[in-house]
């Protein structure tokens, strides 16, 4: 049994005074990508310069406007790395770098090296504020673990006499969820006047769930408590900095926005120390979704991926939002079919809206394609093997063949899994278009002739049975009626027309059709489809006939 009993709970905010609940995202926040520095500590394999820069091109391209490029006092490839970057001056003009450093004044010294040459740059210090770190790894009291921020922020100062560029700082209270909201309150405000915020020199403040260590409104709460008792809140760009270790921070930044967050700092795909960062991808195209400008170039995610993976050594779950390469499949035949009958509503309203069931977006509008939407397998309905075929290949089943055809491949997919839509193609033409045996239609003669005041169609049709070449005639009020009615005579068999219906399968010169021919055995009430198909209609619908009859007596 699993010793819960080991573990307390995590206290929550007593804040009934709380307005976020009752608002809406309305607008995307500022986005600073840290892929750089928190996504590549946390690589089993950290890339090589050659790698950050490349990643750094995709995040200027994707639109990022504040990136934090790495921690350039803490290693040498760091340092190098940035130092590539302005001098080879690939930095935009409107992108801001970001560097992290520690309340460490050589390490500050050697941060203001590494940034010589760039315009403008935020440098983010830090250092843990909660409960549990003052006791067991840095054994300081408040006091002292607040004199560390000042410390820092006054180091900031002096050597920012010295720089060329304009320096904003950032600072974090690490572990902030568990920190009393009091002291965090203190210590940043301790920060805010030693650095002299005014809103024309705006200070960030970095509230990070550098641990998530309760439910996401939790966490709204301690942010919307700070937004709200923060001195000179007009001074101040709130940012959160979300971890996923209980699975749920994008909920949690979700919730902190709408708490009065301005800014967010998370990763690509949620790279990240533990269970990762905050994947800002899955929030802006969560705003996106919702009809909101997420301020970033996201139209290809498979471009955004492949960089990604190449970069990382890292692999995309499939079922990831939005990325994953199963997100846009359907294998229960109700999605499936259903998804299909939002399609053709869309199509048949030209409603301006996306608004297709278990589809929250058009997935052609981040680079993705429909071929992957619905995949088969002994899961799957019949809607969704229609769909396949509508979607594909253009053959409009009627609904009555849809089960039928629906269980050819069922059988199919208990055997071996999932079945690709090259194989269903595929079974379609073995069981119905190409069902040619025994008795081969091959070619027909009609002619219309006036009887007892109606017109009667006269049939001549050619065919092969087992090979051997064979003539018959028919007569009847119409080329299908004909051709049955010779069919009956020529073979000793009674069959009746259930239903027949057609369409045109492409168009201009090649076009043709498809012809499908309901067909029962009176004898024994069995029915089935045959399907014909030609630039003919009247030979598609001979096809059909020889093709259902196929599959009834033989």
């Amino acid at each position: 049994m699993l010793n819960y009993q080991r573990y307390k709970r995590v206290p929550v905010v007593n804040y009934p005074e709380r307005q976020w609940s009752s608002k809406e995202i309305e607008k995307a926040p500022i986005w600073c990508s840290v892929d750089l520095r928190d996504g590549n500590q946390a690589l089993v394999e950290p890339m090589v310069v050659q790698e950050k820069i490349e990643m750094f091109n995709l995040l200027v391209k994707l639109g990022f406007k504040e990136i934090e490029i790495g921690f350039p006092a803490a290693s040498q490839i760091e340092y190098d790395f940035l130092r590539q970057l302005v001098e080879r001056k690939l930095i935009p003009d409107d992108v801001v770098v970001q560097v992290l450093v520690q309340c460490r004044e050589h390490l500050i010294k050697r941060t203001f090296e590494a940034i010589q040459g760039i315009k403008k740059t935020v440098v983010h210090i830090y250092n843990s504020t909660s409960t549990l770190q003052r006791d067991v790894v840095f054994h300081k009291n408040m006091d002292e673990i607040k004199e560390i921020a000042v410390q820092g922020t006054e180091w900031v100062k002096k050597y920012a006499q010295g720089f060329d560029g304009e320096i904003m700082l950032e600072y974090s209270p690490e572990s902030f969820t568990g920190t009393e909201l009091e002291f965090a309150l203190d210590i940043c405000t301790a920060v805010q006047e030693t650095w002299g915020a005014t809103p024309e020199k705006k200070i960030i403040i970095n509230l990070p769930s550098t641990v998530e260590m309760n439910t996401p409104n939790v966490y709204a709460d301690q942010i919307e408590w700070m937004h709200r008792h923060f001195k000179n809140r007009d001074s101040i760009i709130l940012s959160v900095h979300p971890h996923n270790d209980r699975g749920t921070g994008v909920a949690a930044t979700e919730l902190a926005l709408l708490a009065g967050a301005d800014r967010v700092e998370g990763t690509l795909f949620g790279n990240g120390e533990r269970t990762g960062n905050v994947d800002i991808l899955t929030l802006a195209y969560n705003m996106f979704s919702q009809g909101i400008n997420p301020n970033l170039n996201l139209e290809n995610v498979r471009e955004i991926a492949e960089v990604y993976e190449r970069c990382t050594k890292m692999a995309i779950d499939p079922r990831h939002p939005y990325a994953g390469k199963l997100v846009f499949t359907a294998f229960s035949g109700s999605h499936q079919d259903a998804i299909n009958k939002g399609l053709q509503a869309m199509h048949e309203r030209n409603n301006p809206y996306w608004e297709v069931p278990y589809l929250p977006i058009d997935p052609s509008d981040i680079g993705r394609k429909y071929e992957p939407i619905v995949r088969i397998n002994s899961q799957s309905g019949k809607g969704g093997v229609a769909f396949i075929m509508d979607t594909f290949y253009g053959f409009k089943l009627p609904k009555g063949m849809h089960k039928e055809f629906a269980d050819v491949i069922q059988a199919i997919s208990e055997k071996q899994g999932e079945v690709a839509p090259e194989q269903i193609m595929e079974e379609f033409r073995r069981n119905y278009t190409e069902r040619k045996e025994p008795i081969h239609f091959r070619r027909c003669q009609i002619t219309e002739a006036e009887e007892d005041t109606q017109f009667s169609t006269l049939v001549k049709v050619r065919y092969t049975d087992h090979g051997v070449e064979k003539v018959f005639e028919g007569v009847g009020n119409g080329p299908v009626d004909a051709v049955q009615k010779g069919l009956e005579k020529e073979l000793g068999i009674e069959i009746r027309v259930l239903d027949y219906t057609e369409h045109a399968l492409t168009s201009g010169s090649g076009a043709q059709a498809a012809s499908y021919i309901h067909l029962m055995d009176v004898k024994t009430g069995k029915a089935t489809y045959g399907v014909g198909i030609s630039s003919n209609i009247t030979r598609a619908s001979i096809r059909g006939i020889f093709s259902a009859v196929n599959r009834l007596f033989y």
